[in-house]
């Protein structure tokens, strides 16, 4: 309820945000990185969970090779699920309110699952990953690009803007770390087989305006949206370096639900 009460207040703020130049530049590497994890096929029938506006099934239903069949978003807010019925004339797509730790679903209904940075608004993560195995077909994965919290630097700048900042609840959020959230994906029964860190000092400056105020004013910089392509470019670039891999503040991952074997002789 305390989440559902907080998103239900901030949506208006938050939608803004996605709507800015600068939030848009910096989104495509995580559009970009979330489309080279999925594999080869059909998505079919998927599902987002926490899905906010609906931003997985905006960028996945707009991309026919990609063959969904249609999705359902499921969201505890109402406000949020209000724009996001707004923002999705496809009619392929329907949105309803859930918990994603209790999810209105019946057994492995989805081919697929997203989630899109609502894993660390949920604290109880080992229901909510069992949710997800529940609802999955075997074989199905379930992805996300979520905020990491595995570098000490940015767990302290987090922990004082997390304070700060009235459109976040430093309470119930809580950024992933590595090695809690593949033992509780594994207690699921959820096999890990993608994970990518992104995101550096770019991200901060790029992709918070609905938490740093300061940072919505960036939209009126003259050539934003180039300089927030350089600073995804730069991103990229240090990540890469051995000693910087694994400092990076946000993840992009994939698990998948095994198939049964055969009880044929």
């Amino acid at each position: 309820m305390t989440q559902q009460a907080h998103y239900d207040r901030i949506a208006d703020v938050f939608v803004r945000n996605l709507d800015e130049p600068h939030t848009e530049e910096y989104s495509a590497l995580f559009d970009r990185l979330l489309l080279e994890a999925i594999p080869d096929g059909p998505l079919g029938y998927i599902g987002e969970i926490c899905c906010g506006r609906g931003e997985a099934l905006r960028l996945l239903g707009n991309r026919p090779e990609l063959e969904v069949t249609g999705g359902i978003g499921i969201d505890i807010s109402s406000a949020m699920l209000d724009a996001a019925r707004l923002h999705h004339p496809d009619d392929r797509f329907v949105f309803v309110q859930g918990d994603a730790t209790d999810l209105p679903l019946a057994d492995e209904v989805l081919d697929h699952v997203f989630v899109l940075g609502g894993i660390h608004h949920v604290n109880d993560r080992a229901t909510m990953f069992a949710e997800i195995h529940r609802v999955l077909k075997p074989g199905g994965c379930f992805f996300w690009r979520e905020p990491l919290n595995d570098f000490f630097l940015w767990r302290w700048l987090r922990a004082i803007v997390y304070r700060l900042s009235p459109t976040l609840d430093g309470d119930t959020e809580h950024p992933l770390h590595t090695m809690q959230t593949r033992q509780q994906l594994a207690g699921a029964g959820l096999d890990l087989v993608h994970w990518r860190t992104c995101g550096g000092i770019g991200y901060c400056l790029f992709m918070n305006s609905d938490v740093l105020v300061v940072n919505r004013l960036l939209r009126h910089l003259p050539g934003i949206r180039r300089i927030a392509r350089a600073a995804v470019s730069l991103d990229e670039r240090l990540l890469r370096l051995p000693w910087l891999r694994h400092t990076g503040l946000q993840v992009v991952g994939a698990a998948r639900k095994p198939v049964r074997a055969s009880s044929d002789p």
